[in-house]
């Protein structure tokens, strides 16, 4: 049983037909496509359509996989069940469950989901993606864009600023005057100096960075009025795009799989929950060590759990696996920067730490083909995994 569609249940289901096409593998995801986070930014941008990054389960049904396009309601560790939307309910004998992210708003002063009607977060990719794009390109001349990300952690930690840069890229080409803000919930970001590196060569003076520490925090947001305040200062603007702090889904969370906390602890060789045996969590829910929360984390986790799996189904040790994470930004649509790690769960305590040496940033300085050329990376990165998720 896989519960998640995504970029995580997505590889899970077709990485364990593969690797043991015995099992059989159920597929549980509350709808018939899915939309990816990575490259919505450039829907947001007007770069692509939302139809170029929206794919179907057909591929996976074609590999043997049984999709079941009915939300997964409730999951019971003690019974080994999951129960559907539709009253449905599955056994399992494991679960590998990436339900993805939860939004708190209760985190957020007044703070409620229907903030999102005016305030877009356009952190879940589809409607909400459309909306912001909508939003800013009908933004009256000379206007701002405001973007709030939250503290950490929270979905793809570089996102926000990639959404800044291509932003900007669509006003400099439709309305050069207008300007972005980013009022942030934390001091420092991801591939910060790249970033700025990039802001400064492209949109001099259009995007400005406010850290945590100018600002004091968040303390009314008037969704009407387009207005945030915090401690120390007010910000107005055309459009704002409020990303709330965010959780594991509530599936996990009501199971009892976040403990505690917001997030699911995780064996780092296997992937089994900390809190209840045969169920493996993957993804932006999990904690997963060193490994960001981001779409090719959860793509190189599904097929590390789905050979842990598989050889626990089979009273086999697991393997200790190395997992990858590369994340590519476009700051421009041809100038991009990236990081990358090599992961790999400890002898003793099994957790996911980087290898020393590994991985690393992409080279600063003056260097348009490297930019050029990273985007090109970029591009065919997405091409890549899609087709070996969702493609044929």
């Amino acid at each position: 049983m896989v519960i998640g569609g995504g970029f995580g249940g997505a590889s899970a289901a077709r990485s364990l037909r593969r690797v043991a096409p015995d099992i059989r593998v159920t597929l549980v995801t509350d709808a018939p496509e899915f939309s990816t986070c990575p490259f919505s930014n450039l829907v947001i941008a007007g770069l692509r359509e939302i139809s170029e990054i929206t794919f179907s389960y057909d591929a996976l049904r074609a590999e043997g996989v049984e999709v079941r396009v009915d939300p997964a309601a409730a999951l019971a560790p003690d019974r080994r069940e999951v129960v559907l939307q539709s009253g449905d309910r599955l056994a399992y004998d494991r679960a590998i469950v990436s339900p993805g992210i939860d939004f708190v708003w209760d985190a957020l002063p007044g703070g409620n989901p229907g903030m999102a009607a005016s305030l877009p977060h356009a952190w879940k990719a589809g409607a909400q993606t459309l909306m912001l794009r909508d939003q800013i390109q009908a933004m009256p001349e000379g206007g701002t864009v405001i973007i709030a990300p939250p503290d950490n952690p929270f979905r793809c930690p570089p996102g926000p600023y990639e959404r800044a840069s291509l932003v900007a890229h669509y006003l400099s080409q439709h309305n050069p005057s207008a300007k972005v803000l980013i009022v942030d919930g934390k001091n420092q970001f991801s591939k910060q100096s790249l970033f700025t590196e990039g802001w400064e060569a492209l949109y001099p003076g259009m995007i400005s960075f406010v850290p945590f520490s100018d600002h004091g925090g968040l303390s009314a947001i008037d969704a009407g009025a387009r207005r945030i305040e915090t401690y120390f200062e007010s910000f107005e603007a055309d459009v704002i795009n409020l990303i709330p702090p965010q959780s594991a889904a509530s599936i996990v969370r009501d199971a009892g799989l976040t403990g505690t906390g917001l997030w699911c602890e995780i064996d780092g060789l296997t992937f089994e929950s900390r809190e209840a045996e045969h169920v493996h969590v993957i993804g932006d829910a999990a904690i997963v060590g060193d490994m960001p929360k981001s779409g090719f984390s959860a793509s190189t986790q599904g097929k590390a759990c789905a050979h842990a799996v598989a050889a626990l189904l089979a009273q086999r040790t697991p393997e200790r696996a190395y997992l990858m994470n590369t994340c590519y930004s476009l700051v421009g649509p041809e100038y991009g920067i990236s990081v990358a790690g090599v992961y790999r769960s400890e002898t003793g305590n099994n957790r996911l730490s980087s290898l020393p040496d590994s991985g690393g940033t992409s080279e600063a300085g003056d260097l348009p083909q490297l930019r050029r050329d990273e985007a090109d990376y970029a591009r065919g990165w997405y091409a890549n995994i899609t087709q070996e998720l969702f493609g044929a």
